[in-house]
């Protein structure tokens, strides 16, 4: 038989802080683990990422930026472009989510417009409940994908943009009008 706790909202609010403090603490130490054993991720690639802003200092431009600043940290070929893109804030109960698009494409001098682009949506999430000295939470993910991404806990592919954008031209040549 189950039973069901019923807390009060101070309770519940003290729980939720109590969990990201405890994730964001076993985080940190496994980095801090990884740094003094010298441990790098797959054959020496170190998984990039930056310090990011704290929640009383978000604004849409500084999110804007640090995703730049993020992304600078990737290692692909220099004929990708990018642009990027707020496109809107989300209202939740305990959080308010800001969020962004970054498009990727490979023009060519024979095709300046490309055939297909492929897309990155970052999530900046600004705590209501925890203090706002504390930094943001970052999420993203690429289109036609469901996997969450976190700065600091995986590593970019570029095969990952190749793969979208051949699907979509692989689509187009099978659609006849």
């Amino acid at each position: 038989m189950e039973h069901t706790v019923i807390m009060d909202p101070f309770t519940e609010q003290l729980t939720q802080m109590a969990e990201i403090i405890i994730s964001n603490v076993l985080r940190n130490a496994k980095k801090y683990l990884q740094d003094i054993l010298g441990e790098e991720d797959e054959g020496g690639y170190q998984i990039g990422n930056i310090q990011w802003i704290a929640c009383k200092d978000f604004t849409v431009a500084s999110g804007a930026k640090q995703i730049e600043e993020y992304i600078s940290t990737w290692e692909f070929s220099n004929c990708w472009l990018h642009c990027l893109d707020y496109l809107q804030e989300e209202e939740l109960e305990y959080h308010i989510h800001h969020h962004y698009r970054v498009r990727w494409s490979i023009p060519t001098r024979r095709k300046p417009i490309p055939r297909a682009t492929a897309s990155t949506y970052f999530i900046i999430e600004i705590s209501k409940v925890r203090p706002p000295i504390f930094p943001v939470e970052v999420y993203y993910f690429f289109e036609s994908n469901r996997l969450l991404h976190r700065p600091g806990e995986s590593r970019f592919r570029e095969k990952w943009l190749k793969d979208i954008i051949e699907s979509k031209i692989l689509l187009m040549d099978q659609v006849t009008f």
